[in-house]
């Protein structure tokens, strides 16, 4: 706990000594590996994203758990650097909403797909993967997958074969949102799966599965172009190639990729500078001067990435007051954060930059302006002799919080001079991404007014619907400050229902305009990914994504 005084910059003596484990074993298992192709990465995660199919550690688990070892119906592009990153094919060859009931949708399988254990994909596959997550009578619902998927497509209602290669999705309404969100729904084996139920032991078939689920997660099958090897959990992951992988322009020139939970940046940074890893994540910026002087290179994109407070509208909550909401907004010196994480981030203006097709020219403009922020405070009844109290939940380290210490205590002493008085409750990232599907009004959040996580923006549902519809309350989806109202409602109704591209961007232009309007977030930074890398890893692509495609990189 903080209150306008210096946030921990050091991991806890445990931590620190783990961390030194897990280097120590991956320095040990360099002279077995020597003869491979190997790719050693150090995650901003505290422990190995869940390996089961549908992972967990925010997109972090997306990153290295999802895509590399499971492959969805569909995906985004992460090929390119100069473009956004769209959606294309992945098991799915088409989709078709029906021409008269658009709660319909009919995808088209790819042919000839195989799990790593060596079982055919097909529909009955996607059946199966659907009720894993949404079918509470299917033996083999995990109600520990629920979290992350079902939050993430929440009109997805049933699954339904029409043929070996012909699958039937259905929504509780029109939502043209559906094929987007559905890059989130990973693929894993049902043989596999039913292999670990037969051999497992317990009194009831949901001990059974629950076991069984336990079992594939320490040896799990996809149909990515990674196969996992070893599993240790907090401390790594090592994935091989899948050389039968049904798309030759995935197929790995890697033997093995080596993944390390390392959460704190400058452990991440001494590992990559020593020769330990290969690849890290967010690197200590104030260590990036030596990690190019000694030769390692460092990427960046734009990317539809957002790093806010995320606002409060329970009874009693200080935000309720959208001149306060405004005022925060025009405190954050953002120039002087960007300078201080070496230029790795973008200033933002809202959830998307200014011609965007969502723009939508909003009325409140986001810019550092102090003199305007004490005026709105000042009108609100607040001063520096009478500040505003408000309590911040945050993490240390974690899945697209760049540097979430440094970072905080930067806005804590910006708003300070508008008269808010922050105080922080800081808890482990994972803790955090699961309260934030809990919400404001939730004991777990401990009295906090705000929340700080991190998200990804990359498509309508994602990036600015489940913020601000009154159907995405918690514990449906992420709209933790229970923000929204008939008017919210309309707007998103207005774009959900809309399958022509052009209208249904006019639409979330309009919808975007009104949420930067009425503020219930602090637009504090846009992330840009920084990782930094050894010279020997190529055919690296830094797309305008959160995610990155493991598959085309090599190392000498």
């Amino acid at each position: 706990m903080s209150k306008l005084s210096p946030l921990p910059r050091f991991a806890p003596k445990a931590l620190q000594l783990a961390l030194a484990a897990g280097v120590l074993s991956l320095a040990t298992a360099q002279g077995a590996l020597a003869q491979e192709k190997v790719l050693r990465i150090a995650m901003t995660a505290a422990d190995i994203p869940r390996t089961l199919g549908q992972p967990d550690q925010g997109f972090e688990g997306n990153r290295f758990t999802g895509i590399p070892m499971f492959d969805a119906l569909t995906h985004f592009d992460l090929s390119k650097a100069d473009a956004p990153s769209v959606l294309i094919q992945g098991l799915a060859t088409s989709w078709a909403v029906d021409a008269k009931d658009k709660t319909k949708w009919v995808f088209k399988l790819r042919p000839g797909v195989k799990f790593h254990d060596g079982s055919d994909f097909n529909a009955d596959a996607v059946v199966w993967n659907v009720q894993k997550v949404l079918d509470k009578d299917a033996v083999h619902f995990d109600a520990s997958q629920v979290g992350v998927t079902a939050s993430r497509m929440p009109t997805l209602r049933t699954a339904r074969k029409i043929d070996n290669l012909t699958v039937e999705l259905t929504t509780s309404e029109p939502d043209a949102f559906l094929p987007l969100n559905l890059t989130n729904l990973f693929m894993a084996s049902p043989a596999h799966w039913q292999k670990k139920f037969e051999a497992a032991a317990g009194a009831t078939p949901a001990d059974k599965a629950k076991n069984a689920w336990t079992a594939f997660a320490a040896d799990a099958s996809g149909t990515g172009p990674f196969k996992m090897a070893r599993f240790v959990p907090r401390e790594r992951l090592e994935l091989v190639a899948n050389k039968t992988y049904w798309d030759p322009k995935r197929t790995t020139k890697l033997d093995r990729v080596v993944l390390v939970p390392m959460p704190e940046a400058n452990a991440r940074t001494a590992a990559l500078l020593s020769g330990q890893v290969d690849w890290i994540e967010a690197p200590a910026p104030d260590a990036m001067p030596q990690i190019t002087s000694r030769g390692f290179k460092i990427y960046s994109n734009a990317q539809p990435h957002v790093w806010p407070w995320q606002l409060s509208f329970a009874e009693g909550s200080p935000w309720l007051d959208k001149r306060v909401r405004h005022a925060a907004n025009l405190c954050v010196d953002r120039e002087g954060m960007k300078t201080m994480l070496g230029g790795m981030m973008a200033v933002p203006k809202g959830t998307v930059p200014p011609g965007h097709p969502w723009w939508g020219n909003p009325k409140f403009d986001i810019k550092y302006d102090v003199k305007a922020a004490q005026a709105l405070m000042t009108q609100a009844g607040h001063s520096a002799a009478k500040p505003l109290k408000v309590k911040v939940q945050i993490s240390a380290s974690g899945s697209g919080q760049m540097q979430p210490l440094p970072m905080n205590e930067f806005v804590q002493q910006s708003l300070k001079q508008c008269f808010f008085d922050v105080e922080f409750d800081v808890i482990e990232w994972n803790t955090l991404f699961t309260n934030w599907r809990r919400g404001a009004k939730d004991p777990t959040a401990n009295g906090a007014h705000a929340i700080n996580v991190s998200y990804a923006a990359m498509d309508p549902f994602f990036g600015l619907v489940r913020f601000t519809s009154t159907k995405t309350f918690p514990p449906v989806s992420n709209n933790w400050g229970h923000f929204g109202n008939a008017e919210f409602d309309k707007l998103i109704a207005d774009a959900r229902n809309n399958f022509d591209d052009k209208a249904r961007d006019e639409a979330l232009a309009k919808l975007h305009a009104r949420i930067v309007e009425e503020a219930p977030f602090v637009w504090i930074a846009h992330d840009v990914g920084p990782r930094a890398m050894s010279a020997k890893v190529k055919g690296v692509v830094q797309p305008r994504s959160w995610f990155i495609d493991l598959a085309p990189v090599s190392v000498d």
